[in-house]
């Protein structure tokens, strides 16, 4: 399945988050992001990600392997993801590294999460904050496959029209780059 996603950036967090709150019930979350690649920068050269996430919420931890291919849509950067959840954090990383892959940026995300129906489609609506870049952020997708990907990213904007978020807000600046730029500085 591809992640038909679009990300923006919100000037306005508290209005867009009273709107999400009618919507449904959210939940906080922070993401313990790890990405890994091969020591020659393969899978980045690929437009490839392989991640270790661990969620933590209120009431559980979860971990989280996921490989995302290449972009099949340049404007929006979605991609078809592959995801499995495991049971051990510790045991996965030693695995992944096992593999021969390395790990090349770590940082944590600061989630509010919103699961809901629109446009006949299963939304996610989550606001980000990462500590290291300034700024809210909003990423709203739904999974469709490769043949109904225009449909579903249209209806991912018209729910983000709902909430007040325009063209002029999205962006594709991955949160890796963001990371290693304020790093870097």
């Amino acid at each position: 399945m591809i992640e038909a996603e679009l990300k923006a950036r919100v000037h306005t967090p508290e209005r867009v988050l009273r709107q999400l709150e009618e919507w449904a019930a959210g939940r906080a979350e922070v993401y313990s992001d790890t990405y890994y690649d091969f020591p020659d920068g393969a899978l980045s050269a690929r437009d490839q990600e392989l991640r270790v996430r661990t969620v933590h919420g209120a009431d559980s931890t979860c971990t989280v392997l996921t490989f995302k291919d290449a972009k099949v849509d340049q404007a929006s950067g979605s991609k078809p993801e592959e995801e499995t959840p495991v049971g051990d954090a510790a045991a996965i990383h030693a695995i992944v590294r096992g593999l021969g892959y390395v790990p090349v940026i770590s940082f944590e995300k600061r989630c509010r999460n919103y699961d809901f129906q629109a446009r006949g489609r299963a939304m996610l609506a989550t606001l980000v904050r990462v500590p290291e870049v300034d700024g809210t952020f909003l990423e709203l997708e739904t999974l469709a496959d490769e043949k109904e990907l225009a449909a579903a990213l249209a209806d991912v904007r018209s729910v983000l029209a709902d909430l007040g978020i325009g063209e002029a807000d999205l962006t594709t600046e991955l949160y890796t780059d963001a990371v290693r730029a304020r790093r870097a500085t």
